[in-house]
């Protein structure tokens, strides 16, 4: 039986009580699939990569890592992974050169992507996104435990919590054995500048939401459909804590 929210309450409020013991900043993964997970985790140029860059997440797990003040980077889930003694192998979904620990390697897209920029103690805000850019892979949100978005405004849920495989249109489709295991989106299937924001279109003016775009959009309204989805996809927040659940309950 997948776990349910109510499972979670418990953990998510001895969190909120805490105290911190570094000024790190925890991120607290969970496994809500009904299947195994793999988080890929990649810091930006002259970043570490927490968590040594990759693990296995067993359905129902929940996983602490350490993000230092400053830290940006991007997080993912790979699915249908195998990996041997060595930490070798391959991934149906998310692949980071065939290895467990991904160490500086992103994941091959499609795949659904955590992003984020934290600031300091100095600067406490910290911007995070979930981006659909490099299509869907499966469902994921980023939600801050207390905290406040500056101002006096509530900090904002991150997420793509629905199943786009079920309703990707057939030229996005990534099949495994039959299977819609990923979604691409129209950048990464159509390579042109007009769909990648790139070139001519490398500004918010010239560069418009695809059709495929408005779609991702209409069923994840909180996540980035394209590169310049900012005003409606960017979320940020002072808070110790952010918990990013892989499948989240809708």
């Amino acid at each position: 039986m997948m776990p349910t929210v109510s499972r979670f309450l418990p953990f998510l409020f001895c969190l909120f009580i805490s105290l911190p013991l570094t000024n790190a900043i925890q991120l607290i993964l969970v496994n809500n699939c009904n299947e195994s997970v793999w988080p890929g985790v990649l810091g930006t140029a002259g970043q570490p990569s927490p968590g040594d860059g990759g693990f296995l997440l067993n359905r129902g797990e929940e996983v602490v890592i350490d993000a230092p003040e400053k830290w940006s980077g991007r997080i993912w889930g790979r699915q249908g992974c195998y990996f041997d003694a060595n930490g070798k192998g391959s991934c149906e979904t998310g692949d980071c050169a065939g290895l467990l620990h991904c160490r500086g390697t992103g994941g091959v897209p499609p795949a659904t992507v955590v992003e984020m920029t934290l600031g300091t103690s100095a600067s406490p805000l910290h911007f995070y996104d979930v981006s659909l850019v490099d299509g869907f892979n499966l469902p994921v949100s980023m939600i801050p435990v207390g905290g406040n978005g500056g101002g006096g405004v509530g900090c904002g849920v991150a997420a793509c919590e629905l199943d786009l495989n079920v309703c990707c249109p057939s030229a996005l489709e990534v099949k495994k054995g039959g299977k819609v295991v990923g979604c691409k989106s129209a950048c990464l299937a159509m390579k042109s500048a007009k769909y990648c924001c790139t070139g001519d279109y490398a500004n918010p003016k010239t560069c418009q939401p695809s059709l495929f775009a408005h779609l991702f959009k209409a069923i994840c309204p909180r996540a980035y459909s394209y590169a310049f989805d900012d005003s409606s996809s960017l979320h940020k927040c002072r808070a110790a804590r952010y918990v990013i659940t892989f499948c989240p309950p809708t």
